[in-house]
Order: C-alpha cells, then sequence, then structure tokens
C-alpha cells in the first residue's frame, strides 16, 4: 500500500503529480491510499512513492474537470480521481461514456462546481473599510457550498485590479494587496462591515432596474437562491418588490407614452403572456420575441416545437431549415420529408412524436438566390437550451432522440461524438432516456451510393431501437 500525503484539501498539483507517477508505473487504485496532511504512525509502513516511468496520457478535457473536482467536498474525490486517470491508460474514450458511474459522478461535481462558481461570481459584494494610501480598501463575506476559493480568485483579480480587498470565507479567505495574491485561514462574516457607504446608491439602483412586468419569482429564486440573500444588499427589497409588482406594472401602463414608435407598433402585443411558459400558446408567445442571440435578426420567425404534449417521445434536430424558416413547423424540408419516410418503415406515427429543434431561429449565408444552411455555434447553441428545457418541462418525455451533434449537445449539455454515443442509452438527471442517432440530411449529403443505403439501414435500426425503449419505458406503443 502507497500512502500519498497531499498538502491541503485543494491540494490539485500535489495529486497531479502523484497520480502521473503512479500511473506510469500502473500501480492500481486499490493499492493507493490518498490522505491531506501528514499522517500518523503507521504511514512508516506506507511504500515509498515510485519515480515517474515515463509521460502517460489523458483527454484534454479530463485535467480541467479534475481541477474543478478537487474543490468539491466529496470525501473520495482525489481517489475516484486517480481510478478515472488509471482507466483512461488503457480507454482513452471513457469519458465520452456517460452511463459509466465514474464519469457521471465527475461530470455531476464538476457541474456543481461550476454552478458554485458562477454564483459566487455573482453574489459577492464589497463593503467599503476605508483607504490606504491611494487604493480604496474592501472587503466581502461569501459562504461557498464547495472550496472553491482558490479556483475563482484570478475572476475578482481581473475584475477589480485598482483596489486592495479580501473575501472571506469559512474555511479561506482571498486577498489581493498591492497588486500580490495571496491566500489565508478563513474568517467569520463579523470581519466584514454591515453596510458602507455606497449600500443606498446600490439599492437605488437595484430598485430603478426592476421591471415588475418581467417579474418571474421561481426562475429569480432558481438563479438567486435564499442562501444568498443574508449577504445582499439588495435581498432585503425583494418581498416588498414582489409583493408590489402587479400595482408598479399597472402604474407603469397607465403612464405609457400614448403615441408609440414605429418600431413598438411592430413589436406591440407580442411579448402578451411571455411570462407564462406552462403552456404551449404561452411558449410559442415568449419564443417569438426571443433575442438570447444574433440569430433572431435574421430569421423569418421562430420555430417552436410541434407534436402532442403527452408525447412519450421527443425528436430533437439540430436547427429549422429554409422551408422550416417561412413555414413555422419544424421538419417540413427535405430532412423532414425523409425522417417521414423513415417513420412509415418502422411504424411510428409522426403525430404521436413531438418533433423540437436544439436552436430555434434558421442560421444561414446567402449565395446568390439561395439561403445556405450553416451549422449553430456552441454559444447559440447554449443560448437555445432554455427553450428546449421549458419544452422539455412541457411535454416530459420518456425518451429524447437526439438527431445529430448539435442535438445531443443541447439535450446532455456537452459535446458528444456520434460515432461513439450512437448505440447507447444515457440516462438524465430526471431520469428521461436519451439516444443518438445522425440527422436526417446527413443521408441527403451522402454520394456514394452503397454507404447511403447501410447508412439508412443503420438509421432505420436506431429508429427502431428507440421506439421499442420507448414504448417499454411508456408503457404504451409509439405508433
Amino acid at each position: 500500500m502507497i500512502r500519498v500525503s497531499l498538502g491541503s484539501e485543494v491540494d490539485f498539483a500535489g495529486w497531479r503529480e502523484a497520480a502521473r507517477a503512479l500511473a506510469s508505473n500502473a500501480i492500481a487504485p486499490s493499492d493507493v491510499n490518498w490522505q491531506i496532511g501528514e499522517g500518523g504512525l503507521f504511514d512508516t509502513l506506507s511504500d515509498p512513492l515510485p519515480p515517474p516511468r515515463g509521460e502517460i496520457r489523458v483527454p484534454r478535457g479530463f485535467v480541467n474537470l479534475a481541477r474543478n473536482a478537487v474543490c468539491h467536498r466529496d470525501p473520495q474525490r482525489f481517489s475516484r480521481l486517480y481510478a478515472l486517470l488509471f482507466r483512461l491508460q488503457t480507454k482513452a474514450d471513457l469519458l465520452a461514456n456517460d452511463v459509466d458511474d465514474e464519469v457521471r459522478w465527475l461530470k455531476k461535481v464538476d457541474k456543481e462546481i461550476r454552478r458554485d462558481l458562477h454564483k459566487m461570481h455573482a453574489f459577492v459584494r464589497f463593503r467599503k473599510l476605508g483607504d490606504r494610501g491611494s487604493r480604496e480598501v474592501f472587503a466581502a463575506w461569501f459562504e461557498p457550498y464547495h472550496r472553491i476559493e482558490q479556483r475563482t480568485a484570478q475572476f475578482f483579480v481581473d475584475r477589480f485590479t485598482g483596489m486592495d480587498w479580501a473575501i472571506v470565507t469559512p474555511e479561506a479567505r482571498i486577498v489581493w494587496e498591492d497588486g500580490q495574491l495571496s491566500f489565508g485561514p478563513g474568517g467569520t462574516r463579523s470581519e466584514v462591515p454591515e453596510e458602507d457607504v455606497i449600500e443606498e446608491q446600490w439599492k437605488s439602483y437595484f430598485q430603478a432596474i426592476f421591471n415588475p412586468a418581467r417579474l418571474m419569482p421561481k426562475a429569480m429564486q432558481a438563479e438567486m437562491p435564499k442562501k444568498y440573500w443574508k449577504n445582499l444588499p439588495e435581498a432585503a427589497l425583494i418581498p416588498e418588490m414582489i409583493a408590489g409588482a402587479e400595482r408598479r406594472a399597472k402604474d407603469m401602463q397607465v403612464a405609457a407614452p400614448t403615441a408609440p414608435t414605429a418600431l413598438s407598433k411592430r413589436i406591440a402585443g407580442r411579448g402578451d403572456g411571455i411570462d407564462d411558459l406552462t403552456s404551449r400558446d404561452g411558449l410559442i408567445r415568449a419564443l417569438s420575441t426571443c433575442d438570447r442571440c444574433s440569430l433572431h435578426c435574421h430569421a423569418t420567425q421562430a420555430v417552436a416545437g410541434d407534436g402532442p404534449l403527452e408525447a412519450a417521445m421527443m425528436i430533437v434536430g439540430e436547427q429549422p431549415g429554409d422551408q422550416e424558416d417561412l413555414d413555422g413547423r419544424p421538419f417540413v424540408g427535405p430532412a423532414g420529408q425523409l425522417l417521414d419516410q423513415a417513420f412509415a418503415r418502422v411504424g411510428i406515427q409522426r403525430d404521436a412524436v413531438y418533433l423540437t429543434n436544439a436552436v430555434k431561429h434558421f442560421k444561414f449565408e446567402v449565395r446568390g438566390k439561395r439561403r445556405i444552411h450553416k451549422s449553430p455555434s456552441v454559444s447559440e447553441i447554449e443560448a437555445c437550451r432554455w427553450w428546449l428545457d421549458n419544452e422539455r418541462g412541457l411535454v416530459r418525455p420518456r425518451l429524447i432522440l437526439a438527431l445529430g451533434a448539435s442535438a445531443a449537445r443541447a439535450v446532455m449539455g456537452h459535446s458528444v461524438r456520434i460515432g461513439t454515443a450512437r448505440g447507447q442509452e444515457f440516462v438524465l438527471d430526471d431520469k428521461t432516456l436519451v439516444h443518438v442517432t445522425v440527422h436526417p440530411s446527413y443521408l441527403l449529403r451522402l454520394q456514394d451510393r452503397s454507404q447511403k443505403i447501410e447508412e439508412w439501414k443503420l438509421f432505420l435500426s436506431d429508429l427502431e431501437r428507440a421506439k421499442q425503449r420507448v414504448s417499454e419505458a411508456a408503457g404504451r406503443p409509439v405508433a
């Protein structure tokens, strides 16, 4: 047994160095004991850490995933990370297997750490302590779920370089003083003032930007959990603003200009019901005003999903095409017609499934008089995931069939290799099953006849498998 002593709870560098040495010597995870700090009397019985024997290889994304996972409070994180690293030496594509328990654990804790980082970036509030020479001095108190202080420090350095500050948490503190970053022990809430001279200005600003007509309390609390309210000066205003939202919205309507501009006339009425995302009509009205990315500037319209809300299967494509953009319905162009043929071959009724796309606006480039499809970017897919998630909430399918890489990314939240994922079954956090196959447009682009025939058979097989699986899961046939 080899005991590895790490310097701290977040000693990623120490873990990485030891893991390289262990993996390069093919030492099994069961033969390694990871611990924080110096061990006890029996550590003298530990075998010595061997010197590295050459380089080891890991996928590019593993290092960042591991760097985040080290910040998690899972007491077994170091041993679980090494077990994954050890397996990656013989199975380089392991991270693409989302049904593997350890891979799912790694991606789950990575998601939790990224969420914790986002909350800290959003909800740290500095209070002024005074001045030190020509520099102002501030302090903030924050309570993260995980040990993310070192991971998030550079974010605050980049944004508040010109002042001295400290962020105090129960376990650590981040200090930026005279252009030098350092870390120290944790502290208490009492070290940071309850308020300062700019607090009232900030509250006034927060009240001024509050739009009662767009109030969605549940969405607000999902983004700003009550855990953080006690440290936010503006939080004290929230209950009163919520209580008076209806009255303020009516006051705004009464005070509205009587002579609207030409632009306001064009969009008048499009936002009615935008807060109602619990019905198909409400979702469609809200989607018609979407400006979450720049694609809305050029497309004819946003294309919502189509199909019964009680559908057991949801099929997600990439984006509307030229005909879908004009018609306003998904899968009515050449790819949709091919999909209809496939449905007929395997016995799926189109009106029994819910059809939608990862991206709701048509992205294209103009060539002569034609609009040529252009693949959406990652940022555009991510911007549109909010709509897809709301559609999933309405339909609550038992199985989602993702057509192509863009759809798979939107559904699963990360990049997916079709060749690796095809034929597997994935399970989302809400227990929804996910299958992945190619998009019908891929079949249309194939030039080689024999390859086209082979891929068509595989596509039909994927549809048949999804049909059988959703029938088992939902307890009723999809036909």
